[in-house]
């Protein structure tokens, strides 16, 4: 068979996007005049961010003599650790992937993690090393490095330069040679995975699939595996820059189905396609991603919880580690309590939500799930603060998620990153030298002291050199207290956090500090407070804005003025008690700008 389906991995910014772009234009995909840089990654906020965000299908059919062609199924993916569940759906729909490194960076974090999930697929893997054009590219040592990595010659790891568009015949050639063709039987009975799906406005959901057995056409009756829903393909297609529909995909093919497909909750990612009355095993699909990091969106009107909703369920259709429920604050109203699986993938959903579904949103401070055990041996997940007990009558215990990090740097920045980990409350596991510059540190660190700011501060102590990835390893036993933030006495649940014993004093007094900053003044005294189990460690008070109610008096009685200014006194005492505070998303936001 003339089709091989394959992917490209790598660390962030090695060069995935740049040399897909090649292989377009070297298979003549699209015309010369149509390409531009990055043109897989067609979203404005992968463009304006120079990531991938979402992986990219497209077919490319590359003919390397006048009589043969082979059909080449692309699909580029993102290299943040935030979107791994994003590479190992691509990967499950492929049989080879192309592990890319950097030149001048070498193996870093990405490189390894993204590696043991195609091993983990039991894909063919082929090694390359991209900008050899670069002045300090390392292309001798790395390919050592990569040979011992993958476990081949080193004379089979491929040199490119994607910018100058140097080895892209050689690697088309690989392709083909290595990657194995689908083994799949076209007369079989239908099995299709579906790896990724979207929404559009007149046709329903439209789920991508690949087609591992069998044939799917126009026409075709079909069923969802575990929905057990039931619909009537009316289109089926391939990827090119847009969707082309064609008359049928067979065993091998990726490609896309429409069915009018209105219930979006029928539709599940990693969910087998079959023909109903010739059900065979299903595949086995894919792991449940569970979110590490959850915060709570609201909407800034009153009127604004419907067309939340109806984005978040649309959104969820095309991001299937995103998770929602439904929830109310005193303080903010209705909203949703949301799932992610880091602080990028948040930042990337809230700016999509605005950008694609024009939703202003207040969103609050980033969590972990806790679990706490009671007296009685029981268990139950703790995703907010208020659903933290605030007594510890029958509570024995509480735990937190700790993760296992890997980070590498080169050895000079070594003594900065140990302190930067130890400060996040991390454990040593380890170090190992791949190389005499170079070091991998391996630290257990609890999930809350990396969501925030521990990319950014890494970058900062390694002069952008180190990289990191990490996975959840379990929960442990902590000290952790819920510190509750009051303004004018009433509990701010979204401001209000959990936080280790030994820190929550410090934490409590830099919060109030910057709200009072990020807090407006009112007409009336504002009182911001930080409270411990009932005692009160820190407090700031906004003073109040004053009008001069005696401007229109002149001359006379003193009397007159202090009347005036006893009844200015007595509404500003009442509107305390009464008065709504107004707090801006800066303040929500203030809590991301204090290390712990």
């Amino acid at each position: 068979m003339n089709t091989r389906n394959f992917s490209i991995i790598a660390h962030i910014d090695h060069g995935k996007s740049t040399l897909a772009d090649r292989l377009l234009e070297r298979t003549a995909t699209l015309p010369q005049r149509e390409m531009r840089d990055q043109v897989l990654d067609d979203m404005d906020l992968e463009r304006e961010r120079g990531i991938t965000i979402k992986s990219h299908p497209i077919r490319l059919d590359y003919r390397p003599d006048a009589e043969t062609e082979y059909r080449l199924n692309l699909i580029d993916t993102p290299g943040h650790v935030d979107f791994t569940y994003e590479v190992s759906r691509s990967l499950a729909a492929c049989e080879g992937a192309l592990l890319l490194v950097d030149a001048v960076q070498g193996i870093e974090a990405q490189t390894l993690s993204n590696l043991f999930l195609a091993l983990e697929n039991h894909l063919t893997v082929v090694p390359v090393i991209n900008k050899i054009d670069l002045p300090n590219a390392r292309v001798d040592e790395l390919r050592g490095e990569m040979s011992e990595l993958v476990g081949c010659r080193p004379e089979d790891v491929l040199l490119t330069s994607a910018k100058e568009g140097k080895g892209i015949d050689e690697l088309l050639r690989a392709i083909i040679e290595r990657i194995p063709a689908p083994s799949g039987d076209p007369e079989a009975p239908l099995k299709a995975l579906i790896f990724d799906s979207t929404f559009d406005s007149y046709r329903g959901a439209i789920p991508y699939i690949r087609v591992v057995e069998g044939r799917i056409r126009t026409g075709m009756e079909i069923i969802f595996h575990s929905t057990r829903a039931r619909y009537e393909v009316t289109e089926v297609g391939i990827f090119k820059m847009e969707k082309i529909p064609v008359e049928e995909l067979s065993a091998g093919d990726v490609g896309y189905l429409v069915a009018s497909i209105r219930k979006l909750s029928d539709i599940r990612v990693g969910d087998t396609v079959m023909e109903p009355g010739r059900e065979v095993e299903p595949l086995p699909g894919y792991r449940e991603l569970q979110p590490m990091v959850y915060c709570s969106f609201y909407p800034t009107e009153n009127d604004g919880y419907l067309p939340l909703k109806t984005a978040l369920e649309k959104f969820n259709l095309n991001d299937a580690a995103f998770r929602y429920e439904a929830e109310s604050s005193s303080a903010l109203g209705f909203g949703f309590r949301c799932g992610f699986l880091g602080m990028l993938h948040m930042e990337i959903v809230q700016e999509r939500l605005f950008r694609e579904y024009g939703l202003d949103l207040v969103t609050t401070v980033p969590t972990v799930r806790y679990k706490v055990r009671r007296r009685d041996g029981t268990e139950f997940d703790v995703e907010g603060v208020s659903q933290l007990p605030e007594g510890r009558g029958q509570v024995e215990a509480v735990m937190e998620p700790y993760v296992r990090a890997h980070v590498i740097t080169p050895a000079v920045y070594m003594g900065n990153v140990m302190k930067l980990c130890q400060e996040k409350r991390g454990e040593s596991q380890g170090m190992k030298y791949p190389d005499p510059t170079r070091v991998i540190l391996t630290y257990d660190i609890p999930l809350s002291g990396i969501i925030v700011d521990f990319h950014d501060r890494l970058k900062s102590v390694s002069q952008g050199y180190a990289s990191h990835d990490y996975e959840l390893t379990g929960y442990r036993e902590s000290d952790l207290v819920r510190l509750d933030i009051l303004i004018n006495g009433k509990v701010l649940d979204p401001l209000s956090a959990i936080v280790h014993r030994d820190r929550a004093d410090s934490y409590g007094r830099k919060l109030i500090e910057r709200l009072k900053k990020a807090i407006p003044r009112q007409l009336f005294e504002v009182v911001i407070q930080a409270a411990l189990g009932g005692r009160i460690i820190a407090r700031e008070t906004v003073r109040p804005l004053r009008k001069d109610v005696t401007a229109k008096l002149y001359g006379g009685d003193v009397t007159r003025k202090r009347k005036l200014l006893e009844k200015q006194k007595a509404g500003k005492k009442r509107m305390k008690r009464f008065g709504a505070v107004e707090i801006p998303q800066e303040a929500f936001m203030a809590v991301l700008s204090i290390r712990e």
